[in-house]
Order: structure tokens, then C-alpha cells, then sequence
């Protein structure tokens, strides 16, 4: 049994290769090969991880910050020990994100098929490898120019070390917007209240909006014989993403990819994630790991891509999506009608509801084709929909049925 000094520097030298071998991979961009190589690494780091945090555990204790000359040496000797093990921990799951990531974008780009069955990535395997072909989607997710500079040794650092001063600007400004703790908005109130049933005092605890009409909202359900207190605010804060390995690899590619444009890049494909997908979309994909299943509160990342626009406010970006987010809940039950309708075209039907923009400049905005767009918009105003989710109809008016006998037909399909 190896100990497990020599376990770390197994963990190191496996990190070196995989950084050095996956370069070959990037050269001829085969999405095959690239997921059954990806796959392959993913299966020994997890191995390499569970034996690896089993000995080291989640914490170490740091370095004490003493007086040079009343240090104790064996005790230095103990610490510095440790933190080389919570390192290679740390660089060891840092890698295995990267690789997650990558697994992700090749997934949500390309469709794989055996003969003419769909297949998953989890089916590619060695033996049926040669025969899988790949195919393009009509619509992209993520940005797969970012692979080649994801740390899948988990070396961020030395990676980054690599690059020039604006590469390493930008990664700092990446990383901070990404770490950045999105304004605080107050979404519903939490109530007790006290009521009366079958003689007998009960006691409940219920959320409502904080646009609510609390009294009249507690006399439906509990009468009149009530009485109530708030509790608390709940409120929306955090991070975007609460996952540090996610944030310094996509800081790290991006920051690469582009130096100038990195950041805004980042929004525009985070931005588009959250449009083009359904949250049960979002829960099997793992684009960007740890990333919130709906954005609820205003994250300035998410203005850069729209800061150019002539009629631009703060907070467009986080709007839209917040936006969006609701309206995935009013639609809850009611897809039957659109079911034709595929979950990207209707990010970008949502999109022309509820902005100023035209079909055009969604099309351009979200990466879809606009003909499709249009075709989706023509479906969506025949099934009605549209009056109950916009307080607006103006921009669906030019989709309606022209002819008199058409729109007849159509009132009586809508009811």
C-alpha cells in the first residue's frame, strides 16, 4: 500500500501528463475521441480523489504566522507536509471540474449517434468508438473555443503564470465579477399565523409574495378567526456561481481566449445558457457547475454583453433573465399547447415578448436562426399563449392571421 506521500506525488505526475497529453486532442478537434479521452481521465481522478480526500480529509490546519526563531522545525516540517496534501487535493478537484466542463460543452453542442440510434456521451465506449458519428445542434450552448485553455491539470496558477500582464488583468476581473454577491432583493414574506380548527388552536408557517394582500389572502384560507406575525424576509443573495473550481477555470479560459473580451463573452454565454434551456434542462446539464438553476437577483456580469445598446440601463441583463424565470413558472402546465415548439426557440420567443428587440437582433443575440424564430413566434400567437403571459400584444399583432375567415378560425381554437 503506497503511503501517502507518495499517493500526492502520484496525484502530481497524473495532473502533468493529462495537461500535456489532452494538447494533441485540441490540434485535430475530434468531439469522439475528445469525450472517450475525457471520460477516461474523469474515471481515474475520481478514484485518485476519493483515496486522496480519505487521508487528508477537508481541512488542514495553516501555518502559524510566529516569530522566525521560535518556530519548531518538526512542527514546520508537520505543516508544510499537510498543506502539500490539501494542495494536490485542491489542484486534483480543480482538474476534475475542468473536465466536467468540457464533458458538458461537447454534450450540449453535438448530437451522437450509432447507426441511426441517439446515444449519450456515458455510451461512447472504446469498442463502438470508430462507429459513433457526431453531429452539429442547431444551436449552441457554452463556447467550445474555451476547451483547450480549461487547467485539466488543476494548475490554475502556473498556468496562468504563463500568460501576459492583460491575460492576468483580465482573469482578476473575470473572477471578481463571477464572485461578486448579487444585490439583495426581498421575494416573500414568511408568516405564523395562529388560527382556529374544530375549536383547536393550530399554529402554520406560509410564504407569500410581498406584493400580496396578506389579510385577505389569510382569510381565504384560515377564515376569520386568525391572527399573524412575520417571521422573516426571504430574501435572494449570493454568487452566480457557488463553486470556486468552476469560477478560476472559466476566469482562466476565457481570460485566455479573449483578453479584451473575455468577461463580455462570459455574459453573453451565460446569458444564452439561461435562454435557451428549460430549468429541467439546466438541472441534467452541468455547463458551469455549482451555477444557480435561475437567476433571482441583479449580477452586473450579465449587463456587459448589452452595455453598447443606445437605450442600455443597469441591470437589462439580470432583468431579462429574472423575467424569463417567471415566466418558466406561469408556464408550468400549459406546454401541452407549444409542445412543438423546442426549448431554445421559446427562450427566444420569451425574449421578444418581453424586450424592445426585434426578431432579428434576438436571432443574433441568443445564436439561432431567425426563420425558425420567426416559425416558433407564429406557433406561439396561434396557441394564445401570448395574452396570457405579455401585458402587451403590439409586436405579435404582425404574426397574426391576416384573413377575416383565419382569424375567425382562431378565436374559436383559443376559446
Amino acid at each position: 500500500m503506497t503511503t501517502t506521500e507518495e499517493l500526492v506525488a502520484q496525484v502530481n505526475k497524473i495532473l502533468d501528463d493529462i495537461g500535456i497529453d489532452l494538447g494533441r486532442h485540441f490540434e485535430r478537434f475530434d468531439p469522439v475521441e475528445l469525450a472517450l479521452t475525457l471520460k477516461s481521465n474523469l474515471s481515474l481522478l475520481g478514484e485518485l480523489e476519493e483515496e486522496l480526500e480519505r487521508r487528508v480529509g477537508d481541512t488542514a490546519p495553516s501555518v502559524r504566522f510566529v516569530d522566525k526563531k521560535s518556530r519548531d522545525p518538526h512542527l514546520q516540517w508537520i505543516y508544510r507536509k499537510k498543506h502539500n496534501r490539501t494542495l494536490a487535493l485542491e489542484r486534483l478537484r480543480s482538474a476534475i471540474t475542468a473536465h466536467k466542463i468540457a464533458l458538458a460543452h461537447i454534450s450540449a453542442d453535438y448530437s451522437f449517434f450509432l447507426g441511426k440510434k441517439g446515444i449519450g456521451l456515458d455510451e461512447i465506449r472504446k469498442e463502438n468508438a470508430g462507429k459513433v458519428r457526431a453531429e452539429k445542434r442547431p444551436f449552441r450552448l457554452g463556447r467550445l473555443e474555451v476547451l483547450p485553455h480549461l487547467a485539466y491539470s488543476g494548475d490554475v496558477l502556473r498556468l496562468l503564470a504563463r500568460e501576459g500582464v492583460n491575460v492576468r488583468e483580465t482573469f482578476k476581473f473575470i473572477k471578481g465579477k463571477l464572485r461578486e454577491r448579487g444585490t439583495v432583493r426581498t421575494r416573500s414574506l414568511r408568516i405564523e399565523v395562529e388560527y382556529f380548527e374544530n375549536n383547536r388552536l393550530r399554529k402554520a408557517r406560509l410564504d407569500l409574495p410581498t406584493n400580496a394582500d396578506i389579510e385577505m389572502e389569510l382569510r381565504k384560507r384560515f377564515g376569520r378567526r386568525f391572527r399573524w406575525r412575520v417571521l422573516s424576509f426571504v430574501k435572494t443573495r449570493g454568487v452566480l456561481i457557488n463553486n470556486h473550481y468552476t469560477v478560476d477555470n472559466l476566469a482562466l479560459a476565457y481570460a485566455i481566449l479573449d483578453p479584451k473580451r473575455g468577461a463580455e463573452k462570459l455574459g453573453l454565454d451565460i446569458f444564452r445558457y439561461y435562454f435557451l434551456t428549460s430549468p429541467s434542462d439546466r438541472e441534467m446539464l452541468g455547463l458551469y457547475p455549482g451555477i444557480k438553476a435561475c437567476v433571482d437577483c441583479h449580477y452586473s456580469i450579465l449587463d456587459l454583453p448589452f452595455r453598447h445598446e443606445e437605450n442600455f440601463r443597469t441591470g437589462t441583463g439580470s432583468m431579462f433573465l429574472i423575467r424569463k424565470c417567471e415566466l418558466e413558472r406561469e408556464l408550468v402546465g400549459r406546454k401541452k399547447d407549444i409542445s412543438s415548439i423546442p426549448n431554445y426557440l421559446l427562450g427566444g420567443v420569451m425574449l421578444y415578448g418581453m424586450s424592445d428587440y426585434d426578431e432579428e437582433r434576438i436571432a443574433e443575440i441568443l445564436g439561432i436562426d431567425g426563420e425558425e424564430l420567426r416559425e416558433a413566434i407564429r406557433k406561439f400567437v396561434i396557441s394564445g399563449l401570448h395574452r396570457v403571459l405579455f401585458p402587451s400584444t403590439d409586436k405579435f399583432e404582425k404574426f397574426m392571421p391576416k384573413s377575416e375567415r383565419a382569424k375567425r378560425f382562431l378565436d374559436l381554437l383559443q376559446g
